[in-house]
């Protein structure tokens, strides 16, 4: 069995946030996305939820929800501001979800791993910056990173990626996450 790498603390450089900043930009951006995950799913729940895959969305908008709590428990102890703009992400993500949805459920499924797949890289991304600094959060991300990970398979093997339009369809959803991730790590 492969041992498990020591991770070395994070090398800070002038200009980089501190740990404490990236903590709390970190919390931030990733309470905002798993509420407005949490959101896309009810959109399509609205739409789909009497479907065949009304049971399948549940099961997802429910993991989600879980890691909403997570990070609301964290915002809370933290004392971190939530991004001002979660009445955004409250009618975006429900819109997006909606409009998804009433393409059809290859539709939905292709909105899902589209943004599954910006969240993985995310994720990712912030354990590669924050490492040994921060323990914690880097579980916590880690943990929720395995979920958004397989939400994503799930809508592959769910026909993502034989969705009208799936190639414009999954690139404008990706664009729009990253453009969120920005902003909600900013405000």
């Amino acid at each position: 069995m492969k041992a498990k790498a020591k991770r070395r603390p994070h090398r800070h450089l002038p200009g980089d946030p501190s740990p404490s900043r990236l903590r709390e930009r970190a919390i931030r951006v990733d309470h905002a996305g798993e509420y407005g995950a949490v959101r896309i799913y009810e959109g399509q729940l609205r739409v789909l939820g009497q479907s065949r895959v009304g049971s399948l969305l549940r099961e997802m908008r429910d993991e989600e929800a879980k890691h909403l709590e997570i990070f609301n428990r964290l915002i809370a102890e933290n004392r971190v501001r939530p991004s001002a703009l979660l009445p955004l992400w409250h009618v975006g993500g429900f819109l997006l979800g909606v409009g998804t949805a009433l393409l059809g459920e290859k539709a939905a499924m292709a909105c899902t791993a589209a943004v599954e797949e910006v969240i993985e890289q995310h994720y990712q991304g912030q354990i590669d910056s924050i490492g040994a600094d921060d323990r914690e959060l880097e579980d916590v991300i880690a943990h929720c990173r395995a979920g958004e990970v397989e939400h994503r398979e799930t809508a592959l093997r769910h026909g993502a990626e034989d969705a009208p339009a799936h190639g414009p369809l999954s690139e404008a959803i990706k664009a729009g996450c990253r453009l969120a991730i920005w902003i909600a790590e900013r405000v």
